[in-house]
């Protein structure tokens, strides 16, 4: 089979003024980054705002591999096939970090015959937000460093500096640093970078709406603290207001395209197993105004991005989804027994790759566990198994009756990577099915009202399965501070493995007795959360050995290779 950047440039793209109209897009709603990407003004929302949205579906995951498991291509692959049953479908996802990009998993767009075009764009910059997010968080570093510098008016504490810088690379050298060592008129401090990916501007661009919300959001941002513990914001800085003007473009989602010539609207890119994991509310809604059907996707397994997209996102916006779509593979739950270890980078073991019934039912408590927490959130559940070549009719079957058996709506097999729209109609009807009996509440997995502990330890106990939860000391004095300055009542935002369940990346399945360990927990006033960490989860990513970066080169007339 081709690779994917050969698919994607051989594919036929459509104008993207062409797009926009196919789903009622005016001309003076779009801003043309080019002949084929363009910003969507958010009037689309004053001119549709009596129109009844259209159906909301969620995409999550099993626990996925180092490889992935195909939730991108289903995502966009659903998007198309809807499209080819005759509905009017947007998909909304984020925009791909470059430290996948240029590390293993590689970019976003989904792969084979299900993905975004263009691809080389969607993966590499795209309109510039991530560089704009970039910018106004390493502004307001600086200007937090200068205040100190001349005179400290503020008397800022400069060990209480939590405010951090970002890049949008892998670079684990950059996870703990000493600034301002050679200036004698400086205070020399420990400092540290997140990825892009991580900045809670990112978080805070994808959970508000309108420039309005977002300039009131970035000035509740605290960065530090002063003498006396009392927190200090950017508001507090005077540089919340340059902030939001690096980002007033960023408030616009872009739209784009799939290879069968349906809309897609890209916009933020939070990390799940960090951050908030999914694309922004504001994309969602301009497309559930102006499509029959929306699928967005929440990033890796259900117990990050899924809950992440109903306990956080979903509260604030008020949106109830009516499906989710679970994806699995065969692959994934053989991984989620003991008998194998797939890594990053490396082949895929053999036995893997042949029918193995007893090693797949081992691993099947996986797969069980996630349908469990998902419907415990009221949403009926479609399983997705994408398909490999090695799979085999029992191994189907047992997917099937597994999934069935714990209460399913439906469970089926796609073909999207290899076949596109063709490969998904199946699953497009079930969806179509399952949307129509719905939901019109979401159970959330805590309130609001419960302190930082017990809203932790409810997300550890119900949806991770943990025995009890461990604080370190930090974590201990982080939450007293968080209560005493008024911010308690926020939803928490779990930073952990994306790779178990539960905070240890070497337990599979679906492991029960064990113990969440807490490391710390920090405030994100402005996104709206407290944002925990546990395990051995970094802000801050590194290369692998082998780089995918050592792969790419470009000639002299502009073609990329190596790009997946």
């Amino acid at each position: 089979m081709k690779a994917d950047i050969e698919i994607a440039n051989e594919a036929k793209i459509l104008p993207i003024t062409e797009i926009a109209q196919s789903v009622g897009i005016l001309d003076d709603e779009l801003e043309l980054y080019g002949n084929y990407k363009a910003k969507v003004s958010l009037d689309v929302l004053k001119r549709l705002k009596d129109k009844p949205n259209g159906k909301y579906i969620d995409v999550t995951a099993v626990t996925p591999t180092p490889l992935g498991e195909g939730k991108t291509v289903t995502t966009v692959g659903l998007g198309q096939s809807l499209k080819a049953l005759g509905k009017s479908s947007i998909t909304c996802i984020r925009q791909p970090s470059l430290g996948p990009v240029f590390g293993i998993k590689g970019g976003a767009a989904g792969g084979g015959y299900s993905q975004v075009i263009p691809m080389e764009d969607f993966n590499l910059h795209l309109t510039g937000d991530f560089h704009a997010v970039s910018a106004a968080h390493n502004l307001c570093a600086a200007f937090i460093d200068n205040h100190i510098y001349h005179g400290n008016e503020l008397n800022i504490d400069p060990d209480s500096i939590s405010w951090t810088r970002a890049v949008d690379i892998s670079d684990r050298s950059l996870r703990s640093a000493t600034v301002a060592e050679d200036d004698k008129k400086a205070t020399p401090h420990k400092a540290s970078w997140v990825i892009t990916s991580a900045s809670e501007l990112m978080a805070t661009l994808t959970l508000t709406e309108g420039l309005g919300e977002l300039r009131e959001a970035v000035g509740k941002i605290v960065v530090a603290q002063d003498m006396d513990k009392k927190p200090i914001t950017t508001e507090d800085l005077q540089v919340a207001g340059a902030m939001t003007m690096l980002l007033k473009d960023c408030v616009r989602p872009t739209l784009m395209q799939n290879l069968e010539g349906a809309p897609v609207l890209v916009h933020a890119g939070p990390f799940a197993n960090i951050a908030p994991g999914n694309s922004s509310i504001t994309a969602d809604r301009i497309g559930l105004k102006l499509a029959d059907y929306v699928v967005t996707e929440s990033g890796f397994g259900a117990d990050m991005g899924c809950e992440k997209f109903m306990n956080i996102k979903c509260r604030k916006s008020g949106l109830v989804p009516d499906a989710v779509v679970l994806v699995v593979t065969v692959r994934a739950l053989k991984n989620h027994s003991e008998k194998y270890n797939v890594k990053a980078g490396k082949p895929l073991p053999q036995g893997i790759l042949e029918e193995d019934l007893e090693t797949l039912n081992e691993g099947m408590p996986n797969l069980i566990r996630h349908i469990e927490n998902t419907r415990s959130f009221g949403a009926p559940v479609v399983v997705a198994i994408n398909t490999f070549p090695s799979d085999t009719a029992s191994e189907i079957e047992a997917i099937k009756k597994a999934s069935l058996e714990t209460g399913a709506f439906d469970c089926v097999v796609h073909s999207m990577f290899a076949n596109g729209a063709k490969g998904g109609l199946e699953l497009a009807q079930a969806v179509v099915k399952a949307a129509e009996e719905g939901q019109d509440h979401i159970n959330y997995s805590y309130d609001l009202d419960e302190s930082i502990e017990k809203k932790i330890e409810d997300i550890s106990t119900k949806i991770y399965r943990a025995k009890s939860v461990e604080y370190s000391e930090q974590a201990k004095a982080s939450i007293e501070e968080i209560k005493s300055w008024g911010y308690d009542k926020l939803p928490v935002c779990m930073a952990k493995t994306q790779l178990s369940i539960s905070d240890n990346a070497k337990l599979k399945g679906a492991p029960d007795n064990w113990t969440l360990k807490v490391r710390d927990v920090k405030l994100s006033a402005g996104a709206g959360f407290v944002y925990v960490l546990c395990g051995k989860m970094m802000t801050m990513p590194g290369l692998p050995s082998v780089p995918a970066g050592n792969n790419i080169d470009i000639d002299a007339d502009g073609h990329i290779t190596g790009l997946f």
